[in-house]
C-alpha cells in the first residue's frame, strides 16, 4: 500500500473488523493503556516479541516449551551441530580483573580484537585503518542503538518502516531528536533507493538510522548502492548501520563475505557512520549480551561516557572470553559455514510454504527471516494478527506485521496498516522446530 493510501485514524474510534476480532482488542488494549499505577506507562509493559509471547504463555507456551514452535524469536540455534562451526565455550574463567568494575568503553584488548577484525574484513590496502580508540563495546545491541540516541544532538532522525519493532519504543525514549519513519514499498522489494536518502537528507534529515541486513524483510543493500548511499550521506548525515545480521548474506555464494559500511568508509575518523554489530546473531550467542559500536572516535568516545549513566558497562568475563573469537581467519570460516547452514534452511522453508500454496514475493538474500503475505488467505486468516491467533491454537508462534509499523495502535486503524496482512517467520531454530511450526501452520490451512 502507498504512502498516499494509507488511512489515518487519529479521530475516529476502531472499526467493526477491529471490534469483530478479539485478538485486534487485546493488541489495541495492550499497546494503548491503563493506568493502575499512577507512575507507569502500561504500554511500555508488552511490546513487539513480549507482546507474542505474553499470548502465548496463555496457551501454555512457558509450562512447555519443547512442545511448541517458536518461530518469532528473533534469535538463532545455538548448538554447537552446525557443520564447520567452532565450538562455543562451556564455561567462562573468571580472572580477578573480571570481578572489578569494567570500563564502560570496554576491555582494551576486545576494542583491540574487534579493530583488527574489520580492517582485516573491511580495510585491507586502505590508508585509514581502525584503532581500539573507534570501538566501544556494549551490553547487547539495545544498548548500543540507546547510548547512541542519548548522545545526538538535536536532529531530525529518519528511518525506513518495515524495521526492527524495538526502533519505535527506543527512539521514543528521547527529546534530544525527532524521529520520522518514511515507509518503504511491497511492490519494490522494500528496496531503499539512494535518491529516497538524497530526499530524506533535502527535507532537513541529519540522521538516519537503518538496518542493513533489513529487518524483518530479509533484503540487503550491496555496493555499489550502499557506497552511493554512503557517498550522500558523506559530511552531510550522521549514518547508523545496524548490521547484526551481515554475517547472514547469501548473496555471494555463501564465501564467508559479511556486508558492512566499513568497506565504503574513507576516512574513519571524518566519516560520520557509526556500525552496531556484535556476538549476538552471526556468532549465535544472545545470551552473552556482548556488543560493539564502531565509529569516529570523538562518536565513540561520547557513546563509552555514556554508559557511566544508561547501562554500566558489559560483563567482563565474557569480554575476555570473546577476544580469541575475533580471530580474522576464524571468522571467515565460521562465517562460511553460518551461511551454507542457514541458505539450506531458508530453502527448506521456502519449499514447505510454497507448496502449501503461499506466494513468496521477495525470496530473503540475508538474515534469517521471512516477510510472508498472507493476503491471499481467506478472511479472518489473512492478517497477522489472527493468524498469529490461530498459529497459538497449533503451539506455533510468529510475530504479526503490525509490530513493524510505527506505533500504529495509536495512529490509524490496524487493518490500515501496510504491515497488516504480514508476519515476520524466522528460520533461526532448528531444523526440527521448522518442520514442527511449518507442520502447524499446514494444519492451519488445511482447516
Amino acid at each position: 500500500m502507498s504512502s498516499s493510501n494509507r488511512r489515518f485514524s487519529v479521530s475516529k474510534g476502531p472499526s467493526a473488523n477491529e471490534l469483530n476480532s478479539k485478538v485486534h482488542r487485546q493488541f489495541r488494549n495492550a499497546h494503548e493503556g491503563h493506568r493502575p499505577h499512577a507512575g507507569l506507562d502500561p504500554s511500555r509493559a508488552s511490546t513487539g516479541v513480549v507482546w507474542c509471547t505474553d499470548r502465548a504463555n496463555e496457551h501454555g507456551f512457558s509450562d512447555a516449551p519443547s512442545a511448541w514452535a517458536n518461530l518469532g524469536q528473533g534469535a538463532p540455534e545455538v548448538e554447537d551441530d552446525i557443520e564447520g562451526s567452532f565450538e562455543r565455550p562451556k564455561s567462562i574463567h573468571v580472572s580477578v580483573t573480571g570481578r572489578e568494575y569494567g570500563p564502560t568503553a570496554g576491555i582494551k584488548p576486545l576494542r583491540v580484537a574487534i579493530a583488527n577484525l574489520y580492517n582485516a574484513n573491511h580495510r585491507q590496502g586502505k590508508t585509514s585503518q581502525y584503532t581500539w580508540e573507534n570501538v566501544a563495546v556494549v551490553p547487547g545491541g539495545r544498548a548500543g542503538l540507546i547510548r547512541i540516541a542519548a548522545v545526538l544532538n538535536n536532529a531530525y532522525l529518519g528511518f525506513f518502516i518495515p524495521d526492527y519493532t524495538a526502533y519505535n519504543e527506543m527512539l521514543s525514549l528521547f527529546r534530544n531528536f525527532a524521529a520520522i519513519p518514511s515507509p518503504l514499498s511491497d511492490k519494490d522489494s522494500y528496496h531503499i533507493h539512494p535518491e529516497k536518502i538524497e530526499d530524506e537528507i533535502s527535507r532537513g534529515t541529519s540522521v538516519i538510522l537503518t538496518s542493513n541486513p533489513r529487518n524483518p524483510t530479509g533484503q540487503v543493500l550491496t555496493n555499489p548502492e550502499l557506497s552511493k548511499i554512503q557517498d550522500i550521506c558523506r559530511d552531510r548525515a550522521t549514518l547508523i548501520m545496524d548490521e547484526f545480521y551481515g554475517g547472514y548474506n547469501y548473496t555471494s555464494n555463501c564465501d564467508g563475505s559479511v556486508i558492512s559500511a566499513a568497506d565504503n568508509i574513507i576516512d574513519v575518523d571524518e566519516d560520520d557512520v557509526l556500525i552496531i554489530d556484535g556476538l549476538t546473531k552471526r556468532f549465535r550467542l544472545p545470551g552473552w549480551r556482548v556488543a560493539w559500536v564502531l565509529g569516529p572516535k570523538e562518536f565513540i568516545k561520547a557513546v563509552g561516557s555514556s554508559g557511566s549513566y544508561l547501562d554500566g558497562g558489559t560483563n567482563v568475563p565474557f569480554q575476555e572470553a570473546a577476544i580469541p573469537m575475533l580471530e580474522p581467519n576464524k571468522v571467515r570460516q565460521e562465517m562460511k559455514a553460518l551461511q551454507h547452514h542457514f541458505r539450506t534452511k531458508r530453502n527448506y522453508v521456502i519449499g514447505r510454504l510454497l507448496d502449501m500454496g503461499f506466494k513468496i514475493n521477495h525470496v530473503p538474500n540475508s538474515t534469517f527471516y521471512i516477510w510472508l503475505d498472507l493476503s491471499s488467505l481467506p478472511a479472518g486468516t489473512n492478517d497477522g494478527l489472527n493468524f498469529f491467533q490461530k498459529c497459538l491454537e497449533e503451539k506455533v508462534i510468529v510475530v504479526p506485521g503490525i509490530f513493524f509499523d510505527l506505533n500504529p495502535a495509536r495512529r490509524r486503524d490496524l487493518f490500515d496498516s501496510p504491515c497488516h496482512h504480514f508476519i515476520r517467520l524466522s528460520y533461526g531454530p532448528r531444523m526440527e522446530t521448522l518442520r514442527k511450526g511449518l507442520d502447524g501452520i499446514e494444519r492451519i490451512l488445511k482447516k
